[in-house]
């Protein structure tokens, strides 16, 4: 999941699609949540960006257990991917959790079209 599903989940909004919903909600599937969700959570809590984010902030962790979701580290390979990918799209967050998508072979569910754009398939 990019950061604004990660977040809508949490904050049980209606702008998740259904069927997105509904393969979230699916206990078959493994959902991952890149250590680059928590990094822009925080980040935008610390600079007043999202001050909604701050109990997400505090307890991530705790929030990803809670729902079974997994936690997508970032290993060096993701980094170099991030770095090198082409792209006009400069949002670091983005482009780490895109990279980690081609470098894992996952899709990510996002509305975001920028993704599309480094290859990465897209759920949505």
């Amino acid at each position: 999941m990019d950061t604004n599903a990660v977040l809508w989940w949490f904050a049980d909004t209606p702008t998740l699609p259904g069927h997105v919903d509904a393969l979230i909600d699916d206990p078959a599937n493994t959902i991952l949540v890149s250590a680059a969700s928590a990094w822009e959570i925080c980040t935008k809590v610390r600079i007043g960006k999202l001050p909604s984010g701050r109990a997400l902030c505090e307890d991530f962790s705790g929030y990803l257990r809670r729902y079974h979701f997994e936690q997508l580290a970032i290993t060096v390979e993701h980094g170099r991917l991030a770095g090198r990918m082409a792209g006009a799209h400069k949002d670091p967050f983005d482009r780490m959790i895109a990279a980690q998508a081609l470098s894992e072979d996952l899709p990510i569910i996002t509305n975001d079209a920028a993704f599309a754009g480094f290859g990465v398939k897209v759920v949505w």
